[in-house]
């Protein structure tokens, strides 16, 4: 089984789950005047309930294969004109938060809204102001080009070993 293949199943399992739980919900009580909907729903619900244990279980199962797969499973992705190699996990994680960290912290680099032009001293002696910044604009603007095309190209080529690495089971 494919990664994808396991990622689809957890999801139709846990769609299974609350439809299990719905069919809990509506059958496991019933006034004294009601007919039940199924002639033994003692055993039913006890059923349902075991299969919806079942599946969760099943699911689990997946999930830690998943998990093993992915520390398991180098990818080397080219950022930024370099070729940069980590497991499927460290990339989960560098797309889900860290891009956008990083990204966050060089846009910090600002002018804070300053602006050049002319100022008096305190004599009344005319000053040009000019905005001494503590940074590289260029160096700031490549990476936060790099860090907002990041999730994209994770998700890329994380799509094409999803759907080609076996599951390590």
């Amino acid at each position: 089984m494919k990664i994808i293949e396991a990622m689809k199943k957890i999801k139709a399992n846990k769609e299974k789950i609350v439809d299990l739980q719905e069919k809990i919900k509506g059958n496991s009580a019933n006034l004294s005047f009601e007919t039940p909907l199924y002639p033994d729903p003692k055993e039913k619900i006890t059923g349902w309930a075991q299969a919806a244990e079942d599946i969760g279980q099943e699911n689990i199962r997946l999930l830690v294969a998943i998990q093993r797969t992915n520390l398991a499973t180098q990818v080397t992705i080219e950022l930024g004109g370099v070729s940069v190699t980590k497991n499927i996990a460290e990339w989960v994680w560098r797309r889900r938060d860290y891009a956008k960290v990083d990204l966050g912290t060089w846009s910090m680099m600002t002018d804070r809204n300053l602006k050049e032009g002319q100022a008096q001293s305190s004599v009344g002696t005319p000053l040009e102001v000019k905005i001494v910044r503590h940074y590289d604009p260029t160096l700031r603007d490549t990476k936060k080009a790099l860090y907002a095309g990041e999730p994209h190209q994770i998700d890329s080529a994380l799509e094409v070993v999803n759907a080609t690495t076996d599951l390590m089971e």
